[in-house]
């Protein structure tokens, strides 16, 4: 399956916006900022989580929440603070609240089928 990247903005609570391009990875739980996004816009940890890699390791990570514009649409969601080394992903959280899902095939964002039941 090949990489699918998307432009987007997101914004801390200072209002400091940042640009930045984001792989799309529905199969990661929370979104990440790289650190120099998110040192930009001001975010601070609010807490820490255990992440497990796909080696099986397990690593910390501080979690904040900031503002994220797609051109798709736009929301509040979680975030993981990248540490160095690390690439800003979109995953299926923020996805979810943005009602979007990817298209593997096409390698897009689609509008999610919504039900209230």
């Amino acid at each position: 399956m090949g990489l699918t990247f998307i432009e987007g903005v997101v914004k801390g609570p200072t209002g400091i916006k940042s640009s930045l391009r984001l792989l799309i990875d529905s199969g990661v739980v929370y979104s990440l900022l790289s650190q120099e996004h998110w040192k930009v816009i001001g975010l601070q940890p609010a807490r820490e989580m255990d992440f497990t890699l796909a080696d099986g390791s397990v690593i910390k990570r501080k979690i904040s929440e900031c503002h994220i514009m797609l051109s798709q649409g736009e929301g509040h969601t979680p975030v993981i603070l990248g540490e160095e080394g690390d690439e800003s992903l979109l995953g299926a959280v923020t996805l979810e609240i943005l009602g979007l899902k990817l298209n593997p095939f096409q390698r897009t964002l689609e509008p999610m089928k919504m039900m209230l039941a």
